[in-house]
């Protein structure tokens, strides 16, 4: 049975259960975010444990065919050993597990973080759109709304 499961888990299929898994959480995250839903099950560890399932079980993909993991050292050497580096199915999916899950983490902090200083939702849903398909950008102009909430600049909150 275990077999049945591995043999199931390609890198594809993985791929569109990972992005057809996390979407609930972000819709939730965008309509919901006062909800116990979003309290207990989209901003909780919940959905890092099913995303840490998702990537140790890609290591141990990667451990079965003897992937060498002192190449990934490589990406730091220039621009081309990056882009060989995602040449490979096996890295570019650990590496869109981890994009996936720190987006999903910044959007669960976004939503505590509006609650804190009672912020609009609507207004809040915007950047969080954004965080969903451009992490950076979608924190900056989370980080500018906020202001006009806290009614002050702090770097380091």
């Amino acid at each position: 049975m275990i077999e049945q499961i591995f043999n199931y888990f390609t890198i594809d299929v993985l791929y569109y259960w990972i992005n057809l898994g996390v979407l609930p959480f972000w819709l939730i995250l965008i309509f919901l975010p006062n909800s116990y839903l979003s309290k207990y099950f989209v901003t909780s560890i919940f959905p890092f444990v099913l995303l840490t399932g998702a990537y140790i079980f890609m290591l141990y993909k990667t451990y079965l065919g003897s992937y060498d993991y002192l190449i990934n050292f490589n990406l730091y050497l220039g621009i081309d050993n990056l882009s060989n580096l995602f040449s490979d199915n096996l890295f570019l999916m650990m590496f869109w597990i981890h994009f996936i899950s720190i987006n999903l983490f910044v959007g669960g902090w976004v939503v505590k973080d509006s609650q804190k200083f009672s912020m609009n939702r609507i207004l809040t849903s915007i950047p969080l759109l954004i965080i969903y398909f451009i992490g950076p950008l979608g924190i900056f102009i989370y980080w500018v709304i906020r202001i006009f909430y806290a009614k002050t600049i702090n770097i380091y909150d």
